[in-house]
């Protein structure tokens, strides 16, 4: 029995080891960003770092390495002009559509849009974090 225990609790950590790299690849800094943007049809650096607000080109090339290492994206030579280069998803990464698709429905139903802001207007303060603050009570079902 304890034998079985304990290879139930080696499955288990296996099992947990394998959903936190998968949660550590498409849950970095600006990662489902990223993927977002390729999903609906950005290509290009330039084009995929103007879809993402607020992406640096260091960190949109970090990104787009790790993507690249972890087969989720390719890096292509692009038809046109001196060799511009083209990332695409692999079969990896288009198997990720209905995962970022099932977070994007749960955003829009449990994530509140943060206040607008004009373009050269700083951004809003953070919300408090107190238990009577709005960002600690749970958010209505019907988001």
């Amino acid at each position: 029995m304890a034998s079985q225990d304990h290879a139930a609790a080696i499955e288990i950590h296996r099992v947990c080891e394998r959903f936190h790299a998968a949660i550590e690849l498409i849950g970095g800094r600006w990662t489902g960003a990223i993927l977002r943007a390729v999903f609906t049809g950005q290509h290009r650096f330039a084009h995929i770092r103007a879809a993402v607000p607020g992406l640096s080109d260091t960190m949109l090339a970090q990104r787009l390495r790790t993507l690249e290492e972890h087969g989720v994206l390719e890096r292509r030579a692009g038809a046109s002009g001196p060799a511009p280069v083209e990332y695409h998803l692999t079969d990896k990464g288009r198997e990720l559509e209905p995962v970022l698709e099932a977070v994007i429905a749960w955003s829009h139903r449990w994530i509140p849009l943060p206040p607008a802001t004009a373009p050269d207007s700083p951004p809003a303060p953070a919300p408090s974090s107190g238990p009577d603050s709005p960002s600690a009570q749970a958010p209505s079902p019907a988001g």
